[in-house]
């Protein structure tokens, strides 16, 4: 009987032998992991090497801040409204909603300042807040 059919049925093999082989075939499986994982990662370095490309050196002019270049034309929007927003009273509507929020009175929060946040949800995001907001309401 040869060693892989007494592997298989457990006949005739000492423990020695079986162990030896699985340790063998788990070096040889380990090896081959491991030299497809080189090859993976030397692939993808020659990937960079060929596909990268350096972004263009910008001048010295001053970086625009990633929230205003992200943020729409605000100017245009401001212009568009006829009644420029009271500012005390955002201020108060917005220490109301903090304060209802917080189970606490208004008299103990001071709004320092603010900023409007852009919404850069998804249509479809915003589409289903508002159908939440609705069908809870």
């Amino acid at each position: 009987m040869e060693l892989s059919e007494s592997l298989i049925s457990g006949v005739g093999v000492h423990i020695d032998e079986a162990l030896a082989t699985g340790g063998e075939v788990t070096l040889i499986g380990l090896a081959i992991v491991f030299s497809v994982l080189v090859i993976l990662m030397i692939v993808l370095m020659l990937f960079k090497v060929f596909f990268y490309k350096e972004p263009a050196k910008v001048s010295s002019a001053p970086a625009p801040d990633p929230i205003q270049a992200a943020a729409p034309d605000v100017s245009a929007v401001s212009a568009k409204k006829e009644e420029p927003e009271d500012d005390e009273e955002l201020i108060a509507v917005l220490t109301a909603a903090v304060a209802a929020s917080m189970n606490t009175s208004t008299y103990n929060l001071k709004i320092r300042s603010y900023r409007r946040v852009p919404n850069t949800r998804p249509a479809w995001n915003r589409a289903g807040i508002s159908d939440t907001i609705e069908n809870r309401f």
